[in-house]
């Protein structure tokens, strides 16, 4: 190393970029977080934390934190647009099967949880990267060339520096669907998955007596309409009541937007010199498993333990964050893509009812599997 006490900077302030750092801080790192947006900002959305994120957070001595600040998903249900149920999801199983429940949050109180765990002055918003070097030069647009001896990027799916150190590596793609989101304050009890063709609606509680609801659905890349609220609301003509009722109570300035882009594979690394690839920036995938966030979580938790001790070791520690991360973020990808295919995606008539009979009819152990294989990660160590 080249200093008594380790430097990092962390490219991009999102949940990978501040889970990072909190990690890092934790094992003697001086972090510097370099956040493009003027300020602090987080959309008016919610996010579910699987088993495999809390105990991500549980690296990080956060997960009881969060998990405080969210709502334990108890129960839920996938049904068809005519609401008719398909299947059921007992959460007091789900927890005896992996050990921990599954939480959904609102983000704006993860990151203040992430926040708090910082030194106030580690986080700069209002800086524009603009490049890096693998020796662990970050450049910006302002405050010229900032040195460190590890540099992790978190600036998402077009970040600037997975663009300057990794650009054979794969071109995001559009899904072919959008997503509408918000945070209601109209209350639910449960957590429902609800299915049309090509068309996805979602909805959990995310404590606080508020509500997190999502809609996806196919659409040209870049749409947009004047009123996205009643543009999504003519497109549930016909859907549950509850559905309906949770768009329509939202207040029209509240729903976001935004075209859903994946990468098709991670890149071959994630690894070039001084510099690592985490959250988005490494492994953005279709939203179908809800596992974006808790990848990036997982990142963090890995990256810790893999730069504890202060930083000795570095080039070693970071081969085996690699040989950690690139495996497991390689399957969940691949699994967020199928789950999709075979659920929201369809759009046949004839393979709707083949997907909801599938569904109907599937054992309980089918379902569980698919959680132990996504949900059920624990973190190692380094050897």
């Amino acid at each position: 190393m080249t200093a008594a006490t380790p430097t990092a900077v962390v490219v991009g302030g999102g949940i990978a970029g501040l889970a990072c750092a909190v990690g890092l801080h934790q094992q003697g790192w001086e972090v510097s977080v370099l956040e493009r947006a003027a300020g602090s900002h987080v959309a008016g959305a919610g996010i579910t934390l699987w088993p495999n994120a809390l105990r991500a957070l549980d690296v990080l001595g956060l997960g009881d934190a969060v998990e405080a600040r969210g709502a334990v998903q108890r129960a839920g249900e996938v049904r068809t647009s005519r609401g008719r149920r398909l299947s059921t999801l007992d959460g007091a199983a789900m927890t005896r099967e992996l050990g921990r429940p599954a939480v959904a949050v609102h983000r704006a109180d993860l990151q203040e949880v992430l926040l708090g765990a910082l030194p106030d002055d580690a986080v700069r918003t209002g800086v524009d990267v603009v490049g890096a070097t693998a020796d662990g030069t970050v450049r910006t647009a302002r405050d010229g060339d900032v040195a460190a001896d590890l540099v992790v990027a978190a600036d998402g799916i077009g970040g600037t520096v997975r663009r300057a150190l990794w650009p054979d590596a794969p071109s995001p793609l559009y899904t072919g669907f959008t997503a509408w989101r918000a945070v209601s304050e109209v209350p639910v009890e449960r957590v429902t998955t609800t299915w049309g063709a090509g068309t996805e609606f979602g909805s959990m509680p995310i404590g606080g007596g508020r509500t997190y609801w999502f809609a996806a659905a196919r659409a040209p890349e870049r749409e947009r309409h004047d009123d996205e609220r009643a543009h999504l609301l003519d497109r549930l003509a016909g859907w549950p009541d509850d559905v309906r009722s949770l768009v329509a109570g939202t207040p029209a300035d509240a729903v976001l937007r935004n075209d859903l882009r994946r990468l098709p594979r991670p890149p071959r690394t994630l690894v070039d010199g001084r510099v690592v690839l985490v959250g988005d920036a490494a492994h953005a995938m279709a939203p179908n498993l809800g596992q974006g966030g808790c990848q990036a979580l997982e990142d963090a938790a890995v990256l810790t333990l893999a730069c504890a001790d202060a930083g000795r070791h570095l080039p070693e520690r970071l081969g085996w964050y690699e040989r950690e991360r690139l495996p497991r973020v390689t399957a969940v990808m691949r699994a967020s893509y199928w789950a999709g295919t075979a659920g929201p995606y369809v759009t046949h008539p004839v393979a709707l009812r083949v997907r909801d009979a599938l569904v109907a009819h599937a054992p309980a152990s089918a379902a569980t599997r698919q959680l132990v294989r996504v949900g059920g990660w624990r973190p190692s160590r380094p050897g």
